[in-house]
């Protein structure tokens, strides 16, 4: 079991007394006289050293019977970075309860999902985030409820359902148990001028994130290779369409100074909670920025790149098995010619959706459709056919599972072992469908023609040891060798 920051109390008293906004979902501040509990950044008068506990989650601060403070909001800051750099058995549970597994399959469905027992899941999380894992569910329900209240004009009885809630009594009795409001009472409380809802249906929102954050190639990347039905770059937003649990959805985002603009349109609302957290995971925002560009400024020749350019980001995924496909299409081809195969493959087989903005029309077609088609008419040469029907038989059914619940290092194994998967394939899937901070490609031509440029070593065997000073952020180090190209997958859409 790793200790927390929150356990480090004289840092704790530091972070608060400066209002350190990067500390920020690393841990929470719990008064004990007003019993309230804050974000690091909370902008009131800090308390004195000995009336601040310190908790590593809200749930904890929550389940010890303090409340949030009504000023900082603490339940809408970035979450904790470690849950996406780690790959322990606690990150992976953290993620899958931020894709609301336990709202949908309880405490069992998790722990079958990670291969453990209830106790043993629950003995963990209460050790290491001072609660378990309905009490984890529990705070991201609230905070969902508290979303929805304040920018939505829907029934509170729609709204308690749609956060998760069993029963509107249990949806009033935990709002005012965690924000000391009633939901009516926080409605009132919205300033006026504040638009409820967006036209359509649409719901708008505003993802935080650790400063700072460079959208060029973040943006820029996942514009660039936009699989036409699915995805489109449209007035400063990237959009793409969502398959959720309950249906699905389209999300708009666009970058902002200080946040990330989010439009969410989706078929059913109970699948809020788990669309924001796939947004916030496509787009990195959990990430935190200063740790990584520190550790990589290190290294004399990658420091100016860093400098120049602080706070990128690693473009990542909403689905795991869709983005391994697309990693097979685009083996050995431009990017125009991967977009080119993934749009035919939407035509045939995707799931058609309605846009209320035109443009997007499919999801991009399921493992099990994809696995069902006639291999004849798949335009690709014979041996990429090949790994691409070996791919997604094994994703049908199961034997290879890509999800936020996924053990890199096992699925590395899995992967590696399919025909036509080398070490390129696997490690651009570990770097943005797994989210494998650490994920290295020493044997991309892009890469090695920036290192040659830059002065590092040039060879994949020698590159590899040079960047053994990068970890555990190599796969940022990626994003800042591959920006030194004049790719549009590196600007920001005009």
């Amino acid at each position: 079991m790793q200790m927390g920051m929150h356990t480090d109390t004289e840092r704790c008293v530091r972070a608060v007394r400066s209002k350190d906004a990067r500390f920020d979902g690393w841990f929470f501040t719990a008064v004990l006289t007003t019993r309230i509990y804050c974000r690091p950044s909370c902008p009131v008068v800090p308390p004195k050293a000995e009336n601040m506990t310190f908790y590593p989650s809200a749930a904890a601060c929550q389940q010890a019977g303090f409340r949030a403070c009504k000023r900082c909001r603490p339940d809408t800051s970035s979450g904790s970075p470690e849950w996406n750099q780690r790959a322990d058995l606690t990150a992976r549970a953290m993620r899958l309860i931020a894709d609301g597994v336990v709202d949908r399959d309880g405490v069992p469905g998790l722990a079958a999902r990670l291969g453990y027992s209830t106790r043993q899941i629950e003995r963990l999380l209460l050790a290491e985030l001072g609660a378990g894992p309905l009490a984890l569910a529990r705070a991201q329900r609230a905070q969902t409820a508290r979303l929805l209240i304040e920018t939505t004009p829907l029934p509170m009885a729609d709204i308690a359902f749609a956060a998760g809630f069993s029963s509107v009594r249990t949806f009033n009795d935990t709002v005012r148990e965690v924000f000391a409001l009633s939901p009516s009472e926080l409605r009132t409380r919205v300033p006026k001028g504040r638009a409820a809802g967006a036209p359509g249906g649409a719901l708008t929102l505003r993802l935080p994130f650790r400063a700072p954050l460079n959208p060029d190639n973040l943006f820029g990347h996942l514009a660039a290779t936009a699989v036409p039905g699915v995805e489109e770059w449209r007035d400063g937003a990237y959009r793409r369409t969502l398959r959720l649990p309950y249906g699905h959805g389209i999300a708009a985002l666009s970058p902002r100074p200080d946040h990330i603009a989010c439009r969410l349109t989706l078929s059913d609302l109970r699948d809020l909670t788990v669309a924001i957290s796939r947004c916030r995971r496509l787009l990195d925002l959990d990430a935190d920025p200063a740790a990584i560009d520190d550790q990589l400024r290190t290294d004399p020749l990658l420091a100016p790149l860093v400098d120049k350019a602080p706070g990128r980001r690693v473009p990542r995924t909403v689905d795991e098995a869709e983005f391994a496909v697309r990693a097979v299409l685009g083996q050995q081809v431009s990017t125009a010619a991967a977009r080119t195969h993934a749009a035919r493959l939407v035509t045939a087989h995707g799931e058609a959706i309605d846009d209320p903005e035109g443009g997007l029309t499919h999801l991009f077609p399921s493992a099990l459709a994809l696995a069902e088609a006639d291999p004849d008419a798949l335009a690709m040469p014979r041996t990429r056919r090949t790994t691409f029907t070996t791919l997604v038989r094994h994703l049908a059914d199961g034997s290879v599972s890509l999800g936020v619940e996924s053990d890199w290092s096992e699925t590395r194994a899995r992967l590696l072992a399919l025909p036509g998967f080398g070490p390129w394939t696997v490690d651009v899937i570990a770097m943005r469908a797994l989210g494998d901070p650490d994920a290295f490609l020493p044997t991309d031509l892009g890469i090695r023609r920036a290192a040659r440029e830059l002065g590092l070593p040039s060879t994949p065997a020698a590159l590899t040891a040079r960047a053994a000073a990068w970890r555990p952020w190599r796969a940022y180090a990626v994003q800042y060798l591959w920006a030194t190209d004049s790719h549009p997958i590196n600007f920001l859409p005009v």
